[in-house]
């Protein structure tokens, strides 16, 4: 589903150059749910906007589902972005002038044909936000409008959903709730996800989890849960 190859992020200052990824190397297959660690500044983040198109690496390869998408045009990249990822921020990023309804509609009437309206509101429900559907930003609770941001990214039924620090602004009430709902989706729909965190409570209900340290992977691993089962999985093919 995704496969990275020695990508590398650098930005140039003068004459003074800061890597940020100094060559990274992984794939993920789909279906799995990954947590990526790391301190501030580890490169997280970075990795996460290749990941999902929204920035392009300074060298190396980016394919996402069979498409390489590193050397895409942004018109190209916003059409792949549109079809294939749910894309949820730490900030929420709802449009204060649309309501709930309208912000989770936005990416179908984008992305999709026909009318959307009956799923954004099906998306909304699901969240527990089925009273809500009217009202703008400003008058929804910080963990209403991640879960307008959940809605918004499921909405065109992506196979990949990305998540940075999804849970960060949040109490940890509503952040138990937004990543159950995340849960969820990774385990009915077979979505595959990726989140940045820094929360090893988040970390570890993942299928794996990889770390960065100074734009390297210095560790990558799988769950104790999610290593039984593909040793199960294993066995059963072999017979």
């Amino acid at each position: 589903m995704i496969e990275v190859r020695d990508a590398r992020k650098w930005i140039q200052n003068g004459a003074r150059r800061v890597d940020i990824l100094k060559g990274i190397s992984l794939t993920i297959p789909a279906g799995q749910f990954v947590a990526v660690v790391g301190a501030s500044g580890s490169g997280k983040s970075t990795l996460l906007g290749l990941l999902a198109g929204l920035d392009t690496p300074s060298a190396g390869e980016i394919w996402l589902d069979g498409v390489p998408i590193h050397n895409l045009v942004e018109s190209e990249l916003a059409a792949v972005r549109g079809r294939k990822i749910g894309f949820v921020f730490q900030s929420y990023q709802l449009i204060q002038t649309l309501t709930a309804l309208e912000n989770v509609l936005l990416p179908y009437e984008l992305n999709m044909e026909g009318n959307g309206i009956e799923k954004a509101r099906r998306m909304l429900d699901e969240v527990g936000l089925n009273e809500r559907m009217d009202h703008y930003p400003v008058q929804l609770s910080g963990g209403e409008q991640q879960r307008v941001a959940l809605a918004r990214a499921f909405v065109a039924d992506p196979p990949i959903v990305m998540a940075d620090e999804p849970t960060g602004n949040l109490d940890s009430a509503n952040g138990r709730h937004v990543l159950d709902l995340l849960l969820e989706r990774n385990r009915k729909a077979g979505t595959t996800l990726v989140l940045v965190t820094h929360d090893p409570e988040v970390a570890s209900q993942a299928d794996r989890k990889i770390v960065l340290k100074d734009g390297l992977v210095v560790e990558d691993t799988l769950t104790v849960a999610a290593a039984s089962e593909a040793l199960v999985q294993s066995e059963e093919k072999n017979g």
